[in-house]
């Protein structure tokens, strides 16, 4: 058995031969390194697009946004809604598919990055791990430079016709849809 290149978390596994792989060995602890310097690389981008350099504006999260969101509409069987980044503080960075629970009930949510949107797209739906499909959007991704995403980005913002506001903590947030959902709606 060979081994190769054990520092950059990879080894080489064969005869001696030719005949091997090589199979990943990242510890979790570089999993979430590299999360962590994904989102300041991705701040620091927004920030720079944004020129908010030392600004004190105190933003919602989008977390909050989305719960009260949710909450104003008396927990929807679905939504779906667009909120502008430079409008909060992007805390579910690097989450793409994930549960999100209000007042007990549970939500299956997606969410991407279109820039300059955060797309939400919110289905009531029993708990299950959602773990391998997170890793599968976010790879989806990555793979493809985000340029789908930001496609779709520049395209709702063309086609945006409807705007809600939703009270936060910290403030009023505007939030946008494609067209006006109708209230009570199951599908």
């Amino acid at each position: 058995m060979g081994v190769w290149g054990r520092r950059r978390g990879w080894q080489y596994h064969g005869n001696g031969e030719g005949a091997g792989s090589f199979r990943g060995t990242a510890s979790g602890n570089e999993s979430r390194t590299m999360a962590v310097l994904m989102k300041r690389i991705h701040d620091a981008l927004l920030k720079i697009i944004f020129y908010s350099f030392g600004s004190n504006i105190v933003k919602p999260k989008a977390s909050d946004v989305l719960t009260q969101h949710l909450l104003q509409r008396k927990l929807p069987h679905w939504t779906s809604y667009f909120v502008k980044y430079s409008s909060v503080e992007n805390d579910q960075f690097g989450l793409s598919n994930f549960n999100w629970n209000v007042k007990g009930i549970n939500y299956h949510i997606l969410r991407t990055g279109c820039f300059p949107f955060i797309k939400y797209h919110c289905s009531m739906a029993p708990r299950c791990n959602l773990e391998l499909e997170n890793k599968f959007f976010t790879v989806l991704k990555v793979v493809n430079l985000g340029i789908p995403c930001l496609a779709y980005g520049i395209g709702a913002w063309f086609l945006i016709r409807v705007t809600e506001i939703v009270h936060t903590s910290s403030g009023p947030v505007n939030i946008y849809f494609l067209y006006q959902e109708d209230e009570g709606a199951i599908h």
